[in-house]
């Protein structure tokens, strides 16, 4: 069995130095009163051992010079007035006490550390006069000069210290509330952050589950209408409507997949979110369903970030599902995308009867319209959904090239 290594005063003050900090700034004055008492016992052997004239006011004067300093934090500047008035006691009387002496130090310390620089410039003045009155009467004159030089300085030491303390507990105030407030701004980022996250998400699971069910309704009513009639087409149809259900599933679990924290970075890169070149995909299923589809491009696309692509992908989408859902029969839908160098315009219309959406009662506008809205806003874009003059549906949205290609 070893001993363990003894603890140097290094690693005491490692140790001990923050629970002792923490215990004067929960009680001050319990703190610097215990200060005191040891002041006291440190004095109390000189008095015994050398007692001076009038031993009785010297005890006196020891007690009353020390116990102001158990309040030299709550109320430095008193304390120090009240220690000053009594060393000018004690230079009356004659009473020579070293330990008292260094209360006014003490008191001059607690007004540099813990007042304001104009009491500390009135405190340093009175001490410096203490310390002419003092060397003048109990110095000898040939060491006079060299007294008052020692004490002046040990007045300038205790001054600067409190100083330099002031400094450092003000810089250690100013980091911790930095640290506070980049904590709250981190966790205010992090919400936002969420709330992003899960507004993304809920726009990708309204695009997916709107357009995919009603694809697959479409499907399947044409496939119980043409079954008796033509069954080969009625089973396409519903073949058509299983591949469009299994690719809904697989576009979901991508989609849900950053709700996993175990999720492997890997798996989002095998599986990467549909963008222009998946439109002629997008387009064949609609038409699948009914819907004719004239789909045109102008110019050439610039190089977009891939969220970018999703966006406008997603906007074909959920402008052909509302079509789907709020027009009549016979309906015709146009899909233009043209690329400038200027601009990037997306714009799906359709010829659809404003009577006949009147007369159903179902307004275009919804959380459909406001989530195309929101992913165009991401870009920098704006759009326009509205009604046509002579019937039908306009969503128009415009990009800037260079907000396109920002990898957001």
């Amino acid at each position: 069995m070893t001993d363990s290594p003894k603890m140097g005063p290094g690693a005491l003050a490692v140790r001990w130095g923050p629970r002792v900090r923490a215990l004067a700034g929960s009680h001050p004055v319990a703190v610097d009163g215990g200060f005191a008492v040891l002041l006291f016992l440190i004095g109390a052997p000189h008095l015994i051992k050398d007692p001076p004239r009038h031993a009785l006011l010297g005890w006196a004067l020891q007690v009353a010079l020390l116990v102001p300093l158990a309040w030299r934090r709550r109320a430095p500047f008193t304390a120090f007035t009240v220690v000053a008035g009594l060393a000018f006691v004690q230079w009356l009387g004659g009473v020579l006490l070293t330990v008292g002496d260094l209360a006014v130090l003490i008191a001059l310390y607690s007004v540099a550390a813990h007042s304001t620089l104009r009491r500390l410039l009135v405190a340093a003045g009175v001490v410096e006069l203490g310390v002419a009155m003092a060397t003048d009467q109990w110095v000898p004159r040939v060491h006079l000069w060299k007294a008052f030089v020692l004490l002046s300085g040990m007045t300038t030491a205790a001054a600067v210290i409190g100083l330099n303390m002031r400094t450092r507990r003000a810089y250690l105030a100013s980091l911790e509330d930095r640290a506070a407030r980049l904590e709250r701004e981190r966790d205010q980022q992090a919400q936002i952050v969420a709330a992003e996250e899960r507004a993304r998400i809920a726009r990708d699971v309204h695009d997916i589950v709107t357009h995919s069910l009603s694809v697959m309704v479409a499907l399947t009513d044409g496939a119980a209408y043409t079954l008796p009639t033509a069954p080969e087409r009625a089973a396409d149809a519903v073949s058509k409507a299983s591949e469009i259900g299994r690719q809904a599933i697989a576009e979901m679990q991508r989609v849900l997949e950053v709700l996993r924290q175990d999720a492997p970075a890997a798996d989002r890169l095998r599986r990467p979110q549909p963008g222009l070149s998946q439109l002629d995909a997008l387009l064949t299923e609609v038409r699948a369903a009914g819907l004719p589809v004239e789909f045109t491009v102008a110019g050439r696309p610039p190089a977009m970030a891939s969220g970018a692509e999703l966006t406008i992908y997603r906007l074909v989408q959920e402008a052909l599902t509302n079509v789907r859902k709020h027009t009549p029969a016979g309906t015709t839908a146009r899909v233009r995308l043209e690329y400038a160098a200027e601009q990037v315009d997306v714009e799906i219309t359709d010829d659809g009867s404003a009577a006949a959406l009147a007369q159903a009662g179902r307004p275009r506008a919804g959380h459909g319209i406001a989530g195309m809205r929101e992913r165009v806003a991401v870009y920098g874009g704006r759009l326009r959904a509205g009604p046509l003059p002579d019937g039908g549906w306009r969503v128009h949205a415009r990009f800037e090239p260079s907000q396109l290609e920002v990898s957001r």
